[in-house]
């Protein structure tokens, strides 16, 4: 009898989760600015790794003689004031963006979620001087500390990687300790505790999977932001420095040209325009789709 119950169960699993695949699946297919959050991040995440393959010219190849060249099937995105290929730059500055902006929201996430999961089931004066850490951070101004903190290391893409990290921690803090508090009272938290097993294994099997989908949210959302933000700080010269083909120090490079060649900056320009708008449209369409609501739907729905 009790096998046939197992059999049952299992069963009612499967197809908890096959319906509640297919319906994930149509959610995000249902958007049409979903769809284009995502192809834009696959595109920008296949130039990152194939371009520098693929790329016509090295980034720092230098031909005088064509420099400041407009758009042609030689150059198609033309040549800048050193006669750079400025396409060619543009996919190695690709990787170079999106490798920092991937590194940096990792140091983020696992520092604030590691934070947030030590405030959250510990208590007590614990949570209380981590959150206040938490507000000190929260305080000031993302970008302005970030500033700051280059400003005072100096100016290289390390410092950057730096300042972008130490200043991103603490929405993770916060948001994972707010799941962790209303998730630590839960009936199978508890039964856990008094089974006698271990807080760090309470936090990896119980707490975590209930936190994953909000941090990955958060975390999709970060990327964009923090290649926005690198390539400010490149951009005024704390970040990368020439030549490194990173799209900031490119921005910066060319903003003497506006005029005569104006696609030494607008190709960079619209690189990071479009690679932000893609992890925001990403973020967007995985919120919906992690949202604890639409699950607990799915469940009394099935």
């Amino acid at each position: 009898m009790s096998e046939s119950n197992g059999a049952l169960e299992a069963g009612v699993r499967r197809r908890y989760r096959s319906i509640r695949d297919s319906r994930t699946v149509a959610t995000v297919l249902s958007n049409p600015l979903n769809v284009a959050g995502a192809v834009i991040v696959a595109t920008v995440t296949a130039a990152a790794v194939v371009g520098p393959t693929v790329a016509p010219y090295e980034p720092a190849s230098q031909d005088l003689a064509n420099r400041l060249q407009g758009p042609s099937l030689a150059h198609p995105f033309g040549t800048d004031q050193l006669g750079r290929d400025v396409f060619s730059r543009l996919l190695y500055g690709a990787r170079l963006s999106l490798g920092i902006a991937v590194v940096v929201t990792a140091i983020r996430l696992v520092l604030g979620t590691t934070i947030g999961l030590v405030a959250g089931y510990a208590g007590g004066w614990v949570d209380e001087f981590l959150m206040r850490l938490v507000d000190v951070q929260l305080a000031f101004p993302g970008l302005i500390l970030a500033l700051v903190i280059a400003g005072v290391l100096g100016p290289s893409l390390r410092n950057v990687m730096i300042a972008l990290a130490v200043v991103g921690w603490a929405s993770y803090a916060r948001l994972v300790r707010g799941s962790v508090l209303s998730t630590k009272e839960r009936e199978f938290v508890r039964a856990a505790q008094l089974m006698g097993v271990s807080w760090p294994r309470i936090a990896v099997r119980h707490l975590l999977p209930n936190v994953a989908g909000p941090v990955v949210v958060l975390a999709t959302l970060n990327v964009g932001t923090v290649i926005l933000g690198t390539a400010g700080l490149s951009f005024i010269g704390l970040g990368a420095q020439p030549p490194t083909p990173e799209w900031g120090t490119m921005l910066s490079a060319g903003r003497h040209h506006l005029r005569d060649a104006w696609w030494i900056v607008n190709a960079p320009g619209v690189a990071i325009m479009l690679t932000v708008l893609g992890f925001n449209l990403l973020g967007d369409g995985l919120r919906d789709v992690l949202d604890p609501k639409q699950e607990a739907n799915l469940e009394r729905s099935t």
